[in-house]
């Protein structure tokens, strides 16, 4: 058993939230964040919540004879995989000595802004979706100082990134939830438990009153950062984390005051056009808040997304791929299949094969590359390359949604 991390004490009070207005609201808002359980009554087991059970198996196909069959029938291919494997000996190459990843370096055409907290929960799932635990596999040493960091990371609030800068912090923070969660679930190892359930407890409680979450912890919503905290929380379920039940149906009501064409497509707020990227990432939502995959709009939003916005190397999205990628592969049939033979071929095709940089994917001419720097897309390439395996499929082949709320 590992040695549990101690846990440094910070405060959200203590952040400099990085927004452009003042207000009695959001002073309210940071405030009450900081109210979360202390430590001390998280460190007890907690019983799961009755939901928790939905999504139980969703990390079991990563290993074994599962991952095998779940490869082949999904469509993988043995350059998929050699890719992968890749991806991620150039990650274990990029780890710092205390566990962390960086998402300026020392790597080549790194981000802008630094974010460890981001860079190491990315990386993080990126092993863990290969089937690794800081317990098993290849690269278990690196998993287990990097768990051992992410837990150091953790305030009395839940929150565990307080460097990164305003706008970054909350995707963070969800990422660094999803990686706990996923850590927690595929081994039940004790001491991840209370950082896990903490982190949850953190997400629930910073639910904007509109359903979502974005910057600002209760304060406003925005799709690309609720999708994260979606599946934070489902990753919670899935490890039997105790998650209240009451955050999903807000969680609804914003994907539909921010849907359009009968929940055909999806706007990053409310009042904005529907875009490709955050259609994708609110389908996903839907799909994993139990919605059935003859719902009204599911067929027509994907069937454009491939239609209208296919994989395209010429003009790199992986931040869009990451999101159409998961909610096609769910959805199945001749919509995956055909996103899937561009996949399988022009994102392996796309990686670094020579020099220093092998096995990671360039940042340059990516939508977001620019700002997000090579470990960004190298981990949401990593993430579309393992989707044959990496959450069980939420639809049966006859289309009946295996998942309910």
């Amino acid at each position: 058993n590992l040695e549990k991390p101690s846990v440094p004490e910070f405060s959200l009070q203590q952040v400099n939230i990085d927004v452009a207005i003042e207000s009695p609201a959001l002073t309210n808002a940071l405030a009450s964040v900081t109210n979360l359980p202390r430590l001390e009554a998280l460190t007890q087991a907690q019983p799961a919540s009755a939901a928790s059970s939905n999504h139980a198996s969703m990390f079991s196909g990563r290993t074994g004879a599962l991952k095998q069959s779940l490869l082949k029938s999904g469509g993988g291919t043995k350059e998929t995989e050699d890719a992968v494997a890749w991806g991620l000996a150039w990650l274990k190459r990029q780890q710092r000595p205390d566990g962390s990843w960086s998402m300026v370096g020392p790597y080549t055409a790194g981000s802008r802004s630094e974010n460890q907290t981001a860079a190491t929960a990315m990386a993080m799932l990126a092993f863990m979706g290969a089937g690794n635990t800081h317990l098993s596999g290849e690269y278990k040493q690196e998993l287990n100082k990097a768990a051992k960091w992410l837990a150091k990371q953790q305030d009395s609030s839940g929150f565990m990134a307080p460097r990164a800068q305003g706008n970054e912090r909350m995707y963070a923070q969800a990422q660094a939830t999803i990686a706990l969660c996923e850590l927690y679930g595929m081994t039940r190892d004790y001491w991840i438990r209370p950082y896990a359930q903490k982190a949850c407890d953190f997400a629930c409680q910073a639910q904007s009153p509109e359903g979502g979450w974005r910057y600002v912890p209760r304060f406003d919503s925005d799709t690309s950062v609720t999708g994260w905290f979606v599946m934070a929380l489902k990753s919670g379920q899935a490890a039997g984390l105790d998650i209240s039940t009451g955050v999903f149906p807000k969680i609804e009501q914003y994907l539909d005051s921010v849907s359009s064409d009968y929940n055909a497509g999806f706007a990053y707020k409310v009042g904005q056009r529907a875009s490709p990227s955050m259609t994708a990432e609110g389908m996903l939502c839907r799909q994993y808040l139990g919605w059935h995959r003859n719902m009204p709009g599911m067929a027509q939003g994907l069937g454009s997304l491939v239609a209208n916005h296919p994989l395209d190397t010429n003009r790199p999205d992986v931040y869009y791929w990451y999101y159409a990628t998961q909610s096609l592969h769910h959805y199945g049939g001749p919509l995956w299949e055909e996103w899937n033979e561009r996949l399988r071929v022009d994102v392996p095709a796309n990686q670094d094969k020579l020099g220093a940089e092998r096995g990671s994917w360039s940042p340059q001419r990516d939508a977001w590359g620019t700002h997000a720097g090579r470990l960004y897309t190298t981990c949401l390439s990593l993430f579309c390359l393992e989707v044959y395996y990496r959450h069980l499929p939420l639809y049966e082949p006859e289309g009946e949604a295996t998942a309910a709320k």
